[in-house]
């Protein structure tokens, strides 16, 4: 379905800690059509200063007690004026939100199983593909990394869902020491080639070094790429990025409408 563009109003604001918070947005109709790895782009309605939108994955889509989407949620980390101004955000004030765009991502049913590896503000994308995972008895896993045990966050949500989590935090507060793919790399030494659908969103040279550890064990592997946007529709040209595929050259395209999800031996990474 086309995206369609949305005069939302913030429901709540969780701060998550100094840098990161979760936003509700009243935006039903935008959840509604939401697959998991989609995004929305948003902007204030009083941030005079900037007439661009940023783009956040859908992080929750809320139900009621009958399961229709009331609200969506966005993970959101403060790195700028509109993410700045979104952390700060109170309840009643509006939000433009155009969504849902991009190629979402191709949820995988047993008994294949799906491992999500997440980078910091990257786990935003993988609330909703759990949940479509477990609606389909998928077994699934989530590789979650971090700086330390201060940037880890709704793992209680995962846990319900029935995901197996796999910590890692850069300086050992919590799970292992080190990088996630390592912990990942070690899990699939023991499983047969083509078993399990490899789900990655964080930084590139993470989603670069997931790509290969897939390739290594012959595995299939989607990743969702952070790239600037300016309009997510494709018109700006600003979020080009360079792929092989097929029996074509490699070549760029849009990771607003040919992405944000793509298969991870298609990008080239250099």
């Amino acid at each position: 379905m086309p995206p369609i563009d949305v005069d939302a109003t913030v429901i709540a604001n969780r701060r998550l800690s100094r840098d990161y918070n979760v936003l509700t947005l009243s935006a039903a109709a935008v959840g509604a059509r939401t697959r998991p790895g989609q995004f929305v782009m948003v902007r204030p309605a009083r941030m005079t200063d900037t007439l661009l939108r940023r783009p956040f994955s859908v992080f929750e889509i809320l139900r009621d007690a009958n399961g229709a989407p009331t609200a969506i949620t966005l993970l959101n980390k403060r790195a700028g004026r509109t993410t700045n101004r979104l952390y700060e955000a109170e309840p009643g004030e509006r939000m433009a939100c155009l969504g849902p765009l991009g190629k979402p991502y191709t949820p995988v049913a047993a008994p294949q199983e799906a491992w999500m590896v997440a980078g910091g503000v990257g786990l935003a994308p993988f609330a909703t593909l759990a949940e479509s995972l477990a609606s389909q008895g998928t077994r699934a896993r989530l590789f979650y990394g971090a700086r330390s045990d201060q940037e880890l966050f709704y793992l209680d949500l995962f846990e319900r869902l029935g995901v197996t989590l796999i910590v890692t935090t850069e300086d050992g507060s919590r799970g292992e020491r080190g990088r996630v793919t390592a912990p990942l790399d070690r899990a699939l030494g023991s499983r047969a080639p083509g078993t399990t659908m490899i789900y990655a969103c964080g930084p590139e040279p993470m989603l670069a070094a997931v790509a290969g550890v897939a390739e290594r064990h012959r595995q299939r592997c989607e990743v969702s790429v952070e790239r600037t946007m300016g309009c997510g529709l494709g018109g700006c040209y600003s979020c080009v990025i360079k792929v092989r595929d097929g029996a074509t050259p490699p070549h760029f395209v849009r990771s607003c409408i040919s992405g944000p999800v793509f298969n991870g031996a298609e990008i080239v990474w250099d």
